[in-house]
């Protein structure tokens, strides 16, 4: 699988992102997401309370969204929830905010 690495940029927020040649897919990091659509202080957490909400409401979204090494702001590769953009649409739509819809019309320019 050739990856490669890119930061793309949401109201001068970043958001990593990876292309995948293989499948041609974008992945992009629930996380960065989260912070991007919250300006939550802590959007791991965030995403933990909304993993567990998801779980438990039945909605397999959540269990499709895998780990994979992406770089931290620390400089360190760490593992990072991913997801592809129909499942990150799903979670959009999962967290109320009002930059959701700008949101998903930039993805779909990146994408």
């Amino acid at each position: 699988m050739t990856q490669h690495n890119k930061i793309q940029l949401f109201e001068q927020r970043k958001v990593r992102a990876i292309w995948d040649d293989e499948v041609e897919k974008w992945y992009f990091s629930v996380v960065d997401a989260i912070a991007v659509l919250t300006d939550s202080v802590d959007p791991t957490a965030y995403w933990r309370k909304l993993k567990q909400r998801l779980k438990e409401e039945g909605n397999e979204t959540v269990t499709i969204c895998h780990g994979l090494k992406m770089l931290a702001p620390d400089g360190k590769m760490r593992n990072t929830y991913i997801a592809d953009t129909e499942q990150l649409f799903r979670l959009i739509q999962s967290i109320p905010s009002p930059k959701a819809e700008p949101f998903k019309q930039w993805m779909a320019q990146v994408t």
